[in-house]
Formats: C-alpha cells, sequence, structure tokens
C-alpha cells in the first residue's frame, strides 16, 4: 500500500487524491499554529520553495488533538499559515491523527513508521511523559510536527519526530530529488 491510494479534504472542502503527488518525494507534516514547533512553518516553507521544482512535495495536516494547539477553522488556518509565514504548500482540511476518528492516511503513516519519541527529545519528552504516558512505546504520533518522508513510489520511508527541524532533515530529502 501506498499514500497514492488514500484521499484527504483540502481546506476548501474538496476531496484530493493523493495520487496527484505520484512520482514525487513527499514530506507529510501534522501541523498547528499555536505549537512551540510552529516556527517550523518557516523551514518547510524554504525547503518547499528550495526544492519543489525538483520534485519535492510538502503537505500539512492540522491538527488538533496535543494541547488545543489548532483551535482555528480551516480557513483560519489557511489565513495564518500565508499571513505569518508566507507559506505555499498545500495546507489540507483540519484531521484526526491518532484515536478512533485518525485519518486512514495517519493510520497507514504510523503503521509504515511507528518512531518513538525517546529522552534525547528533551522537553518534549518529559511533557509526553507527564500528560500522555502511554502514547510512549507505541506508533502513535506523539505531537505536532511529527514528520513522515514518503518517496516518489507512495513508500514510507522514515518519520522524523516533531525535535527534527526541517533544515536537519534536509540533505537526506536532497539526496531523494536526483
Amino acid at each position: 500500500m501506498t499514500i497514492h491510494e488514500f484521499s484527504a479534504t483540502t481546506a476548501d472542502g474538496v476531496s484530493r487524491s493523493l495520487d496527484v503527488y505520484a512520482g514525487r518525494v513527499v514530506l507529510i507534516v501534522n501541523v498547528a499554529s499555536k505549537c512551540g514547533f510552529t516556527p517550523q512553518y518557516e523551514g518547510l516553507e524554504a525547503l518547499y520553495q528550495e526544492t519543489r521544482d525538483r520534485g519535492l512535495e510538502i503537505l500539512g495536516f492540522p491538527c488538533n488533538q496535543f494541547g488545543a494547539q489548532e483551535p482555528g477553522t480551516d480557513a483560519e488556518i489557511q489565513d495564518f499559515c500565508a499571513t505569518n509565514f508566507g507559506v505555499t504548500f498545500p495546507v489540507f482540511g483540519k484531521i484526526e491523527v491518532n484515536g478512533p476518528d485518525a485519518h486512514p492516511l495517519f493510520v497507514h503513516l504510523r503503521a509504515e513508521a511507528p518512531g518513538d519519541l525517546g529522552p534525547s527529545s528533551g522537553p518534549l519528552y518529559e511533557h509526553i511523559k507527564a500528560t500522555r504516558p502511554e502514547a510512549l512505546g507505541t506508533d502513535e504520533v506523539k505531537w505536532n510536527f511529527t514528520k513522515f518522508l514518503v518517496g516518489r513510489d507512495g513508500k514510507v520511508i522514515r518519520r522524523f519526530e516533531p525535535t527534527v527541524t526541517p533544515e536537519q532533515i534536509k540533505s537526506e530529502m536532497v539526496e531523494l530529488l536526483v
């Protein structure tokens, strides 16, 4: 199974098949407007501008499951992204990434790249340990700005936890664009 077999709802309510991204390297990120990691939008947009012509696509999926850090409507989220960070990559409609109502795309991503937030993640690890200890050691998305790297064939390559910035994964992504 690949991401190309899924669809997602855009911020304006239209269902978009992810097969439109076939042949492109895709970075899928669950995002939030009121998170300590929100400044990563800037790095994501810079990466997108620099590499989109070589085949990179970044897809943002707003999620309000972590500390209610994405409370806005889809329209408010779009406005926030454009106004504050000049975001031009697609930011879809708000979804859930964990639990019984998790979007099927994220169920797939989590199963393909379970990842685990470890003590090396510092304060975020301590926060999760204190507030959501049941999530540790599972395939759950632990917090906003978890990133999934997907190859041109639509298969998940790797998961990056929220503390890993776009700048830190740039070289790995650029290698896939040759």
